[in-house]
């Protein structure tokens, strides 16, 4: 059984096609990178897998269940972090988690999370207060609650120092030697390699390379993955940091 399934998946507005006829699959246990620049179509594929933005044509299954249909069955085994997330400011770190676990039948303790990912100290703390990479931590706690079977990253670890980066890819790892299966977008490359089993480059909507961090280096013929990102996105010119 496949965590993730994706088949033609096409999505347009109006005479601008976001998504191009994008077909992948992942593996239970599996960490699958969706990459490309701004614009290239990542969230979108990201929400109409989901569910929360239809598809114009295509097909999109998660843990072989449809997002739509079965909505509620199976957000019971997904978690979710999006980098533009939207959470009540005037709640206390704590109020929401505990919040976020009463949703769920089978929540993991968000105090062990909160512990994992370096904020159990800012549990009395308002979420307003919260600093950038603080908040991003949180949200992947968020996301962890539900004890998900598969878990949506994007930009898991923007605002993180280096350390904190590190210790996210650490206990992400553990977690998937657990059996969690992450699709997850990145803009760091460094990210990708340390995490992605698999991955796929979007470009203005299509593919244009997928499978392993090697395979990219090697049909590049880039001897650094950045090189090889930026040779199949024509990004040579751009900021890494875009």
């Amino acid at each position: 059984m496949h965590a993730i399934f994706v088949k033609n998946l096409t999505k347009k507005y109006g005479d601008y096609t976001a998504v191009d006829n994008l077909s992948f699959r992942v593996k239970k246990g599996e960490v699958f990178g969706l990459l490309g620049a701004n614009g290239a179509g990542k969230s979108t594929t990201i929400e109409c897998i989901l569910g929360t933005r239809k598809m114009d044509s295509g097909e999109a299954l998660i843990l072989e269940m449809n997002p739509i249909k079965q909505r509620t069955k199976l957000f019971e085994r997904v978690g979710v972090q999006f980098q533009e997330a939207k959470y009540q400011e005037q709640i206390k770190v704590e109020e929401l988690c505990e919040m976020t676990a009463a949703v769920y039948k089978k929540p993991q303790s968000y105090e062990q999370l909160l512990t994992d990912f370096g904020i159990a100290d800012k549990k009395k703390t308002l979420v307003k207060e919260l600093s950038g990479g603080e908040r991003q931590r949180l949200f992947i706690v968020l996301a962890l609650i539900p004890n998900p079977e598969v878990v949506f990253l994007d930009e898991l670890t923007t605002g993180l120092d280096a350390r904190a980066r590190r210790d996210v890819w650490n206990i992400l790892t553990k977690l998937k030697k657990q059996g969690l299966s992450i699709l997850l977008t990145s803009h760091f490359m460094d990210e990708v390699e340390a995490l992605c089993d698999e991955i796929l480059i979007l470009k203005k909507g299509k593919t244009v390379f997928h499978g392993t961090v090697e395979e990219a280096k090697n049909q590049s013929g880039k001897a650094q993955f950045e090189d090889a990102y930026l040779w199949f996105t024509d990004e040579e010119d751009i900021d890494e940091s875009i």
